[in-house]
């Protein structure tokens, strides 16, 4: 794999960063190198989109962690925990504008400068949608 693009946003540090895209209403660009431009026809008619991208500043990886939600260890596999073994991660962003090679998003929570792997449409009748939905750990966790 190989980055197609570059995630922009205001956080540049590891500790201002929002802990997931729910959570954040900054905003930011996706910059996806000209090459890519292309595949981005008739995105702006989406609302949400699903960008994957590379943990660039995260090294190494624990099986078990500690998430930072909950003040016990749990599988890396039950967690979004950024040091992973493949240091991928997933946010789902409102698409505001795309003008070029250049998306205006919304509720992005990663760093600056972040690669960008790939990226797919938020489609409800593809998405899972159900009410009998389990979280696991994170229902109990401590809310502390």
């Amino acid at each position: 794999m190989y980055p197609i693009g570059i995630i922009h946003s205001p956080f540049t540090e590891k500790d201002q960063t929002p802990i997931q895209s729910s959570r954040s209403q900054a905003i930011g660009r996706v910059e996806l190198y000209p090459e890519f431009a292309d595949g981005l026809r008739d995105i702006e008619g989406l609302s949400h989109i699903y960008l994957l991208y590379v943990f660039h500043r995260s090294s190494g990886y624990s099986l078990q962690v500690k998430p930072f939600l909950d003040d016990q260890e749990h599988g890396i596999f039950t967690t979004r925990y950024p040091q992973r073994p493949n240091p991928i991660g997933i946010s789902i962003v409102r698409l505001l504008s795309h003008q070029g090679n250049i998306l205006a998003i919304e509720g992005v929570d990663v760093l600056d400068g972040t690669p960008l792997l790939d990226i797919k449409p938020y489609v409800p009748d593809f998405d899972l949608r159900t009410n009998d939905v389990r979280v696991g750990w994170y229902e109990t966790r401590s809310k502390e």
